[in-house]
């Protein structure tokens, strides 16, 4: 595992992903970021079911001002602590040891709205990509322009549109899938 892009490209990042987690591959990351582009400069980037965190690290790197990591794995957030300590980011970052709903909670009572979040749900838990995909439709988590990115296996279709939040983009790559969702202005 390795930061793709921005000030900490080519650094390795440390550690053995814990059992059930599953990085973001190098490959679609770079697509990811590359869609991104200078969007990510001073955005608040939510990687939500970040397991070792690579995600949100390349956020970083590219200057979001601030990412949040939220995983509910403790052995999974301290990896995510190493590799930022690893590259010597002090600020613009909250790990959050916690199951995404519970940080939701926390996050529409902080109003903390974001530019872009990018939910990676374990493949087989269906019920989450639906049940995530509603929370962020009910709840005012996107910013205006907010783009809300979800990785998803080849395998499963994703609805359209969730209320306000409609698809306008998909990238297949590999057995991964990203549909990109931004909701309609009211």
């Amino acid at each position: 595992m390795r930061i793709i892009g921005g000030q900490y490209r080519s650094r390795r990042l440390k550690g053995t992903p814990p059992p059930g987690t599953r990085p973001t591959s190098d490959r679609l990351r770079e697509t990811l970021f590359n869609i991104m582009g200078d969007g990510v400069l001073e955005s608040v980037f939510l990687d939500a079911y970040a397991g070792v965190g690579t995600v949100g690290l390349e956020a970083i790197s590219r200057r979001a001002s601030m990412v949040y990591f939220v995983e509910q794995s403790g052995e999974a957030c301290e990896m995510i602590r190493r590799n930022l300590a690893e590259l010597e980011v002090k600020s613009g970052y909250r790990v959050l040891n916690m199951v995404l709903d519970v940080a939701i909670k926390q996050f529409c009572e902080s109003e903390i709205a974001f530019d872009i979040v990018f939910l990676d749900p374990p493949y087989h838990r269906d019920d989450l990509y639906e049940r995530d995909l509603v929370s962020f439709d009910s709840k005012k988590l996107l910013t205006g322009n907010g783009v809300l990115i979800v990785e998803h296996s080849r395998k499963m279709r994703l609805p359209e549109s969730v209320g306000k939040l409609q698809m306008v983009r998909t990238l297949k790559q590999g057995d991964s899938v990203l549909a990109l969702y931004t909701a309609e202005e009211e």
